[in-house]
C-alpha cells in the first residue's frame, strides 16, 4: 500500500500548520460560545495552514477563580498544545490569541506568562484581538442609584474575578488591583502585548450591559451614549454594523429645532415612563432578586476558594508554580501606582466628578506636584474634562466616500467638524490603564448591533440565533481586515 500523503495523522492534528490561533471564552462561558468564530477560521484557512485551539480549562464556574488562576490555566493549555503539535511533527512558528469578554483579560495574562517563559523567542506573535473585553473593569461611571448599586454589590457576588473586574482587589504587597498590574507599562504583560504584530479591539456601542464602550475600546469618552438621529458612518461593505474607526459620524442634521411640538412632548413622555420603569426594575431587583443572588454568591465563593486552594497545593501547585513570575519590575514608578497613593482608591469608591473644569490628572498635580515627573514619563495627554472627536461633513461628488482609499488630495479630502464629549467620570487608576494600553496601540472598531438587545452575545454569534446574525458581519470584518495568517 502506498504511503499516505495526508498532512494529518489519525487524530486530525495537521502536520504542516505553522500558525496556532487560540480562542478564549468569557465569564460563565464554555467553548461552544466560540463555535462560530472557530468555524469561520477553519472555513477560511485549511488545516494545513492554521491550527485552532479553543481553550477549555476555564469552563463555567471555573471563571470565578480569578484572572491569575485562569490565565495560568490558559498558558499551560497553550504550552501543552504546542508541545503536542511538535510531537506530531507540526512545528508552530506563529501565535495568535483571541479573547471574548472576560477571556480577553485571561488572554493578556497568559501571553505575559508565555513571553516570560521564552515562548516569544521561538514564536512570532501575530494577531491579538479582544471582543467586548473589560480592559478597564466593569465599574459604571455613574453616581446615581443604579451606579451605586452596581459598583457596590457587583464586587460582592462571591468571586475573585468579580473583585478584580471591579478593581477592589489587591495583588500581594503592591496594594494595587490586578487590572492596574496588567496595564503597567513595565510589566511582563504589556511587554508581551506590544510584541504582537496586529492588535485590535471590538466593542459594542449600544445594549451591552456587561461591558460598556469605554472599557472595551479603552476610551475616556462615550460618543455613542445617545446616538439618536446621528448619521453613523459605517465601514464600507460591513454596514450597518461595523463603524468606521476613523470617522464615527456623518453630519448630524439639526433635527431638534425642526421637530414639531407634538413630537417633542411625546419624547418627554416616553422618557418619563422609561425612567419610571427602570426605577421599578431596581426595586424588584432589591426586593426579589437580591436575596437569592447573595445565597448563590456565598455558595460560589466557597467552591471557588476551595478550587484556588487546590490549585496552590500538591501536584497542581508544583505544575503551576513555574508560571509564578514577578508581575512588575522592582524599580517601577508608574502613574498608576502614584494615583493610588494620592487618591486612596480603596477609601473612595465613587467616581471623580465630570462637572469640574479640572481633569483627574490636574487634580493629582494640585495635591502632589513632585510626582509630575512620573506622569510626564507616561505621556498622558488628557488635559481637560472634554475630548473632541471629528465627524465627516457630507461628501460632495468630487470628494468621494468617507472610506475611500484615495490619498488626501485637495479635491477628495473630507472636511471635518468637531464634536465635544465630556470625559467619563473614571478614576485616575482607570484613566492610567487607558493611557498605558493606548500607548501600546490598538485598532478599535465600534460595533452597532441593531437586531438584538443582547449585543454582548451577538457580537461573536455566541449561539445560533437568528437575532445574532449581525455578529457574522463583525467576524467577517475581523477575518477580512485584521486577521493575518
Amino acid at each position: 500500500m502506498a504511503p499516505s500523503t495526508s498532512h494529518e495523522d489519525g487524530d486530525g492534528i495537521p502536520r504542516k500548520a505553522d500558525h496556532l490561533c487560540v480562542l478564549i471564552h468569557g465569564f460563565w462561558g464554555n467553548p461552544s460560545h466560540m463555535d462560530h468564530l472557530a468555524a469561520s477560521l477553519r472555513q477560511r484557512y485549511s488545516e494545513d495552514r492554521l491550527h485552532v485551539l479553543v481553550a477549555e480549562r476555564n469552563i463555567g464556574n471555573l471563571t470565578y477563580d480569578g484572572i491569575e488562576v485562569g490565565g495560568e490555566r490558559v498558558a499551560h493549555e497553550i504550552e501543552e498544545t504546542l508541545n503536542a503539535l511538535a510531537d506530531k511533527g507540526c512545528s508552530i512558528q506563529k501565535l495568535s490569541v483571541v479573547g471574548y469578554s472576560f477571556g480577553g483579560l485571561l488572554a493578556r495574562y497568559a501571553i505575559g506568562l508565555l513571553d516570560a517563559r521564552g515562548w516569544f523567542d521561538k514564536l512570532e506573535p501575530v494577531n491579538f484581538t479582544t471582543f467586548v473585553s473589560p480592559h478597564v473593569g466593569v465599574r459604571v461611571p455613574r453616581k446615581g442609584v443604579w451606579g451605586y448599586i452596581w459598583n457596590n454589590i457587583g464586587p460582592r457576588q462571591g468571586s475573585i474575578s468579580a473583585q478584580q473586574m471591579f478593581m477592589v482587589d489587591s495583588v500581594g504587597d503592591t496594594g494595587r488591583p490586578l487590572l492596574s498590574i496588567l496595564a503597567d507599562p513595565d510589566s511582563i504583560f504589556v511587554r508581551a502585548l506590544a510584541k504582537f504584530k496586529n492588535r485590535s479591539l471590538y466593542g459594542n456601542v449600544v445594549n451591552d450591559r456587561t461591558t460598556i464602550f469605554y472599557t472595551t475600546t479603552l476610551s475616556t469618552v462615550d460618543p455613542f451614549h445617545d446616538v439618536g438621529d446621528a448619521q453613523v458612518n459605517y465601514v464600507e461593505g460591513y454596514g450597518p454594523v461595523v463603524i468606521d474607526p476613523d470617522m464615527y459620524f456623518l453630519p448630524l442634521a439639526e433635527l431638534k429645532e425642526s421637530l414639531p411640538l407634538g413630537s417633542r412632548v411625546w419624547g418627554q413622555i416616553t422618557k418619563f415612563f422609561t425612567t419610571a420603569m427602570f426605577g421599578g426594575i431596581i426595586v424588584l431587583f432589591l426586593t426579589i432578586a437580591l436575596p437569592p443572588f447573595f445565597l448563590h454568591s456565598i455558595s460560589q465563593w466557597s467552591h471557588s476558594r476551595e478550587r484556588v486552594r487546590l490549585h496552590e497545593e500538591g501536584e497542581s501547585a508544583t505544575l503551576f508554580r513555574q508560571y509564578r513570575l514577578p508581575h512588575v519590575m522592582a524599580e517601577i514608578q508608574s502613574v498608576i501606582e502614584e494615583a493610588y497613593e494620592d487618591v486612596g482608591f480603596s477609601q473612595d469608591p465613587d467616581y471623580l466628578s465630570t462637572t469640574s473644569k479640572t481633569s483627574p490628572v490636574d487634580s493629582i498635580r494640585q495635591r502632589n506636584s513632585p510626582r509630575l515627573k512620573a506622569k510626564e514619563a507616561l505621556g498622558r495627554k488628557l488635559s481637560s474634562s472634554t475630548i473632541t472627536i471629528q465627524e465627516a461633513s457630507s461628501p460632495t461628488p468630487e470628494q468621494g466616500q468617507p472610506n475611500s482609499s484615495c490619498g488626501p488630495t485637495a479635491n477628495n479630502i473630507t472636511s471635518k467638524k468637531i464634536r465635544a464629549y465630556p470625559s467619563l467620570a473614571l478614576t485616575p487608576a482607570q484613566i492610567a490603564i487607558i493611557d498605558s494600553l493606548n500607548s501600546v496601540g490598538f485598532r478599535k472598531y465600534p460595533v452597532y448591533i441593531h437586531n438584538h438587545r443582547h449585543s454582548h452575545a451577538a457580537i461573536i454569534v455566541r449561539a445560533p440565533k437568528p437575532g445574532f446574525d449581525e455578529g457574522k458581519v463583525v467576524i467577517k470584518h475581523w477575518l477580512d481586515i485584521e486577521f493575518q495568517i
